[in-house]
């Protein structure tokens, strides 16, 4: 048995493309070779290291070059000559589940800040879907975790079966999770994996029940969902609206008003974090109208409203929908996972008064801001949420004329590496006024502002503590 070809498995990781997919693929641009593989043959290629004869190598290489926008060679795949054992001359006959069916994608092309993350193309709408778990590489524990999935879909009495899809409601949890915990891009690979599992499974050519589908459909919703909001904290615009735009139309079909809801929010963050006030205020508001009655997205969306009504500078608004978040946390018992990230926790309403009130100029954001970052440094864990608490408390002395200390909390937060790209701005909104005060360590805090933006401050991954319900995307 050969070695594993992780050069092949990392880049279909990074493409976001199934063993199913690039089979599928392969065949189509086959011609008169009428070539039959399906994700088996993918699987071998990936694990065993076995490799195709013939032209296949370089069909492989051009579907790769095609899904990342960028020239890959059979190099690249692992599969330039001698690299890898020989496999046979042709795929074995297809084991097909279904032999039709259109396979739920999402169009769009990776950002030149994707780093190469780019979604399936839209030519896969039209082809024949093989289900089959997406193949990762290096063997890792998600890599397990969705081979242990497929076994347990294989063995269910329908083709998909209640416990695969409860325990992929389970990884949506375990994503929610993690997303405060976790930089966005190595979250990005997790979420897109089980996603195109979760694609593969909805193929209408896959026999499942009518709440298995109605399940799948709103697994798919929140994973495109938190996709999106990635894809946000990255500062990739137009694959967030595409991931958007599916979660929005999933959410539809399975008549799931949380998820459309939570969809205008994470529209208003982004119009927020863009400068947008006016579009930030109105989708803001659009999201409360949809939201459940005292969901965690009713109580989001009247802090996002809040924030807008802040950053256009109409502090009675401001201070109204403060009172509002006040009213709708007040009793909220803490959840038993505070740290999910659609689960609203009366935690957060601390820093939320923190953000809004140093946005309106109130000099009361001072304490909130020290309040959360006394009772964060204290528990321990949670750098992200300090950070952003640290950004606000700058901006409360900036208002309070005392440069010096903000220059000091400011560097301290930018130097942690956890602030996203999402939230540079709010840091640069500091910096540029310690720089209009003359401030001689303005200096220092903008050179460390520099080397954030140009991510030379990237932390990493931690543990998950026991609840941390501030996010990245300030929600």
């Amino acid at each position: 048995m050969g070695q594993p070809n992780n050069a092949l498995a990392a880049l279909m990781s990074e493409a976001g493309m199934s063993a199913a997919g690039l089979a599928r693929r392969v065949n189509g641009l086959g011609g008169p070779q009428r070539l039959a593989y399906d994700y088996t043959a993918v699987y071998r290629w990936v694990r065993k290291g076995e490799c195709p004869r013939g032209s296949v190598p370089a069909l492989i290489a051009r579907v790769l070059s095609e899904a990342l926008d960028r020239r890959i060679t059979t190099a690249d795949i692992g599969m330039a000559a001698g690299n890898q054992t020989t496999g046979p001359a042709t795929a074995p006959p297809v084991s097909l589940v279904g032999t039709a069916g259109r396979r739920m994608t999402e169009v769009a092309r990776a950002e030149p800040a994707t780093g190469g993350l780019a979604m399936a193309r839209g030519d896969e709408l039209a082809r024949p879907a093989t289900v089959s778990p997406p193949i990762m590489a290096p063997v890792d524990d998600e890599a397990d975790e969705i081979e242990a999935l497929e076994l347990v879909r294989r063995v269910a009495a329908s083709d998909v079966g209640g416990e695969t899809v409860g325990r992929l409601e389970h990884v949506v949890d375990d994503l929610a999770m993690r997303y405060s915990v976790t930089p966005p891009a190595q979250l990005m690979v997790r979420v897109r994996r089980y996603l195109a599992y979760s694609s593969d499974l909805l193929d209408h050519a896959v026999r499942k029940t009518l709440d298995e589908h109605r399940r799948l459909v709103v697994v798919s919703a929140w994973l495109s969902l938190l996709a999106a909001t990635l894809h946000i904290d990255l500062k990739q615009p137009a694959m967030a609206d595409a991931r958007l735009l599916t979660a929005a139309s999933l959410a539809s079909h399975a008549g799931h008003r949380e998820i459309e809801a939570w969809v205008l929010e994470t529209r208003a963050w982004s119009a927020l974090t863009n400068g947008d006030y006016p579009a930030a205020l109105r989708l803001a508001q659009a999201a409360r109208s949809v939201a459940p009655r005292d969901s965690s997205v009713a109580i989001q969306a009247t802090a996002q409203e809040g924030r807008a009504w802040a950053r256009l500078g109409r502090a009675d608004e401001t201070y109204e929908a403060i009172g509002r978040v006040e009213h709708l946390v007040a009793g909220l018992a803490r959840p038993d996972r505070p740290e999910h990230h659609y689960q609203y926790d009366p935690g957060k309403a601390t820093a939320y008064f923190a953000t809004t009130l140093a946005w309106v100029g109130d000099p009361a954001a001072e304490g909130y801001a020290r309040q959360v970052i006394a009772q964060l440094e204290h528990v321990g864990g949670w750098p992200r949420r300090v950070a952003a608490a640290q950004v606000d408390l700058g901006l409360a002395l900036i208002a309070a004329n005392r440069p010096d200390e903000a220059a000091g909390v400011t560097q301290v937060a930018i130097l942690s590496g956890r602030i996203v790209p999402s939230n540079h701005w709010r840091a640069l909104e500091v910096v540029s006024a310690l720089e209009a005060a003359g401030l001689p360590e303005a200096a220092q805090v903008r050179d460390a502002y520099e080397a954030l933006r140009r991510g030379e401050l990237t932390p990493r991954a931690l543990p998950a503590g026991p609840g941390d319900p501030a996010t990245s995307n300030g929600t």
